[in-house]
């Protein structure tokens, strides 16, 4: 883990995310814009659209042994494979998930977080008590998130900076050597790519 890499401006919201704010609330306050019909979209693309770019890498990297390993070496270059790059994704390292190391990323100074592999970022993941504590009680977070892991297994917790962002490869679940690429990718959730989860054992209804 480490904390003295750069980050980008703090928490606090910039001039452009101030504007669009603003823009948002007349646009409610005027009925142009349902408030609920809102909250559906930005929940699209924080959680089904986004994340499903990095399941694909995921998924790709439990079926292909030589993707995998070129990924966990070069990882920006194997996700621009997918076309998956652009802003907040120039540079990338994946780092992998095993019975021994959970992995889990946190941005301990404001949110940089990878939007080509994971959409939007979660509310949760740029609010101060998860910043501070994913670092200071990594355990007792992962608990809350429903994560429970063994006194054996080591945490580390990785710190996003403006230069680079990480990715979590999870651990491919049990009996699952009989599903597609495809199928496999439903089983990888946003938060097993965050580290605050692992990957389910079957696809979302």
């Amino acid at each position: 883990m480490s904390h003295d890499h750069s980050h980008e401006e703090g928490s606090a919201l910039s001039d452009t995310a101030l504007r669009v704010k603003a823009l948002e609330s007349l646009l409610v306050e005027k009925g142009y814009v349902d408030p609920a019909a809102l909250d559906q979209l930005i929940d699209i693309y924080e959680n089904k659209v986004g994340p499903r770019n990095g399941a694909a890498v995921i998924a790709r990297a439990w079926v292909d042994p030589e993707f995998k390993v070129r990924l966990l070496e070069d990882a920006t270059n194997c996700i621009k494979e997918f076309g998956f790059e652009g802003r907040q994704g120039e540079h990338m390292e994946v780092k992998e998930n095993t019975p021994q190391i959970h992995n889990m990323v946190v941005c301990t100074l404001c949110s940089c977080y990878p939007w080509p592999v994971l959409g939007l970022p979660p509310v949760w993941y740029k609010a101060a008590p998860y910043r501070s504590r994913a670092v200071s009680e990594p355990r007792a977070v992962l608990g809350e998130f429903g994560v429970k892991l063994g006194d054996d297994v080591e945490v580390r917790v990785w710190d996003s900076t403006a230069e680079l962002r990480y990715l979590i490869l999870p651990m491919r679940p049990e009996n699952t050597e009989d599903l597609s690429e495809e199928e496999l990718a439903l089983l990888v959730s946003r938060d097993s790519m965050i580290g605050t989860g692992i990957a389910l054992t079957e696809a979302p209804s």
